[in-house]
């Protein structure tokens, strides 16, 4: 059971690949796949070597035939010869022979249920009696028992992986594309292991969209628990992309499950160098990791959350907050020029011009707090949140110069909520409030708005223990969740393998927004950073964390996949010519895949899919359908532009 208010690891069984243990006591692994050809053994090799030399813990290779399995059989000993005793893993898609020959040679063995005898997924609608489906499962468990009994012998650990985007037709049939059929997909796979004794077991449930990812996560620890399996966990978020986006949304999903103490290694895929994730995840890994041994949280779960299926907390609209409405984004943008005792840079503070260069740039806060002091020109439409002594005293004077305009009251101020009629308030609270300050205020007025800030080791823990104290006691007000960091550009101090402040900022944010928004418990965001990032960096990564977690579409969505030995074009200048060409087309999610192993799967989520088909050649998608087959990769673009276009203008 999983423990909301106080963090603490997932027991689970340990795993042994090579000399590296996963699981149990031993500390989050972090690994990485490489992108060269598997028969490439020099490119292999260096490649491998880079992504240890960063902190990578195990290293995965695509293995698509034997040749390449065999292959691992060099690149394994060049690795040794070299002094690194880092295990490997080999990659198997749609060929159960060539994981027979990959547990010879590799450490570990990743096979997809999705196509490790299934066929390839075709979106085909198959009818099964029970007895078929027996059938298929037994056939199922005599192609997997000797591959299970090879890598007995040869003390190999195995991964079954799992993909949303690769689900057999046969599962999706029975189950549909659910966290359901995804989960039992592994499932079927894991009972066979467990009958045949073999317990050296990773197990890995990944989609590109972070909300199946997750709730598929929680999903399958039950359903283990349930059958006493407590194998390690590995996380990650496929297809991610690259850049920032990639890295926010690989934190929101694999942060939402780290700080509940599940994982035991993850990769997070981005669509650069290999060896650029390590860093990524191990920071990931570490900031979480801080929240060990924190002061107790003494909360109460209310009786009518469940962590396996979370709706969206009932909530009374206040404005455009709360109820049905997207949550909101709140930017500090102090109008006075900072004071000499702020770590703040120049860029903190803006003035009236810089404000409307960089709601030219970005997407406009929906609120913006400005202190004491009002901007001298306010912005038509523009929402504004001013401190609630000078609310009062402007209100007074009659000198209110917009109706936009809305007052925020610290706890110690709840008394004067009463005093000021306006539609809307805030009220910044912190869990350990006594309830009976709050409370009564709360029920009374329905018109405030919650801020719940936290400066707890374990801030979600206090946050989500707020929400929960306001459920348990039927409050509908709406929450809005503050998050505030230090972090500042220091070359001096800046590590080579060490995220910028700017990443390490983007990091921490989505990791600790990932479960509140799993858990529809966020109405809006409001971060902070007390150090010299600009703010419409601050700005803009609390609108990607809303993205990432599939609450709040306000830009292009690109789900590319990290590329790998099975990448059949130029992946990354691909997604550079495809960003730069659509980057205007707000909400719009283009897939650009390496290969047909996730593609179409994955991409089902997606508008438009762009798809290795074979050496040099793409094919387009339109949703999950194919529409255009095996086009020359320097006239893909075009034709994907083409595509768009024309369905635009229907």
């Amino acid at each position: 059971m999983i423990n909301l208010f106080n963090y603490e690891r997932r027991k689970s069984t340990v795993t042994h690949v090579g000399a590296l243990d996963i699981g149990g006591d031993n500390p989050v692994r972090v690994q990485s796949m490489t992108t060269t050809r598997t028969d490439d053994t020099p490119s292999s090799v260096a490649q491998a070597e880079r992504i240890i030399e960063a902190g990578g813990e195990l290293v995965r290779l695509t293995t698509q035939g034997k040749k390449e399995a065999e292959n691992l059989k060099n690149i394994n000993a060049q690795l040794r010869a070299d002094g690194y005793k880092t295990p490997l893993c080999a990659d198997v898609h749609f060929n159960a022979n060539v994981a027979d020959v990959a547990a010879l040679y590799a450490e570990k063995v990743r096979i997809n249920p999705g196509n490790y005898v299934d066929p390839g997924r075709t979106f085909k609608i198959l009818e099964y009696t029970d007895e078929e489906y027996a059938l298929e499962l037994k056939r199922i468990e005599d192609r997997l028992t000797p591959f299970i009994n090879i890598c007995k012998e040869n003390h190999t650990a195995v991964r079954i992986g799992v993909n949303h985007g690769s689900l057999s037709d046969r599962i999706m049939s029975r189950y549909g594309d659910t966290p359901e059929g995804i989960v039992e997909s592994c499932m079927e796979f894991l009972r066979i292991f467990k009958k045949q004794n073999f317990n050296d077991i990773v197990i890995s449930i990944k989609a590109s969209n972070t909300v199946v990812m997750v709730r598929s996560v929680r999903l399958l620890i039950a359903e283990m628990d349930k059958e006493d399996m407590h194998y390690p966990l590995h996380l990650g978020v496929t297809e991610a992309g690259e850049g920032e986006d990639g890295r926010i949304k690989s934190a929101v999903g694999i942060g939402a499950l780290l700080n509940d103490g599940i994982g035991d290694t993850i990769r997070v895929s981005l669509s650069e160098d290999p060896e650029c994730e390590i860093p990524v995840a191990s920071y990931l890994t570490r900031y979480v990791r801080r929240k060990q041994g924190h002061l107790i949280v003494p909360a109460e779960t209310y009786e009518g959350f469940d962590y396996l299926h979370p709706e969206r907390r009932e909530t009374e609209a206040v404005g455009n907050i709360g109820g049905d409405n997207v949550p909101v984004v709140i930017a500090t943008r102090p109008i006075k020029a900072a004071s000499s005792s702020s770590t703040g840079s120049e860029s903190d503070t803006l003035s009236d011009d810089t404000s409307a260069t960089v709601a030219a740039q970005l997407p406009l806060p929906d609120y913006i707090y400005v202190n004491d002091s009002l901007p001298e020109n306010i912005v038509k439409g523009q929402k504004y949140i001013l401190d609630y002594n000078v609310y009062i005293q402007l209100a007074s004077e009659g000198k209110l110069p917009s109706a936009d305009i809305y007052p925020i009251f610290p706890t110690e101020a709840i008394p004067f909520i009463g005093t000021i009629n306006t539609k809307l308030k805030f009220l910044v609270l912190k869990y350990g409030t006594p309830s009976e300050e709050f409370t009564a205020c709360l029920k009374h007025h329905p018109e405030v708005v919650v801020i719940s800030m936290s400066t707890h080791q374990n801030k979600l823990a206090e946050q989500r223990a707020l929400v929960h104290q306001m459920m348990i006691a039927g409050l509908k007000n709406p929450v809005v969740f503050a998050q505030m960091y230090q972090h500042s550009n220091d070359s001096a101090q800046q590590a080579s393998n060490t995220p910028s402040a700017k990443e390490r900022f983007q990091l921490e944010a989505a990791a600790d927004m990932g479960a509140l928004m799993i858990d529809g418990l966020t109405d809006g965001i409001w971060l902070m950073n007390n150090g010299n990032l600009p703010q419409e960096d601050v700005e803009q990564t609390a609108f990607a964390i809303l993205q990432a977690g599939r609450l709040r579409m306000v830009k292009t969505e690109y789900i590319s996949c990290p590329g790998c030995g099975r990448t059949l074009y130029d992946l990354r200048t691909t997604i550079a010519r495809i960003k730069e060409a659509t980057k205007g087309m707000k909400g719009l999610k283009i897939g650009i895949m390496g290969c047909i192993v996730n593609g179409p799967g994955e991409m089902a989520d997606a508008d438009y899919g762009y798809v290795g088909a074979g050496p040099k050649k793409v094919s387009l998608y339109r949703k999950k359908v194919c529409v255009e087959r095996n086009i020359p990769e320097e006239d893909a673009v075009e034709h994907l532009l083409a595509l768009i276009k024309s369905d635009q203008e229907k």
